[in-house]
């Protein structure tokens, strides 16, 4: 699976612009960047985000999933000490 395409899945489900995703093989790391989704519990924000990638957990096509969060203030102070390549 290409990291493309699980972040424009993501971005389909959840309408929101700012996801990242990294990764190779089927262990993917996915940053998502939302004012409203960094609001609700950790629980919630990985419901969310594991809800439209079920079928690729269970093709195989994704086995490991990192999930991070951030509001936009504090992805702007994470990418000043922490820029992504």
């Amino acid at each position: 699976m290409e990291t493309q395409e699980i972040e424009q899945i993501l971005k389909d489900a959840l309408n929101i612009n700012d996801i990242y995703v990294q990764g190779e093989n089927s262990h993917f790391g996915v940053i998502v960047v939302d004012d409203e989704l960094a609001k609700l519990s950790r629980v919630k924000q990985q419901q969310l985000i594991y809800a439209p990638l079920m079928n690729h957990f269970s093709s195989g096509a994704i086995h490991a999933l990192t999930i991070k969060t951030f509001s936009r203030e504090k992805w702007k102070r994470e990418r000043l000490f922490n820029p992504l390549n």
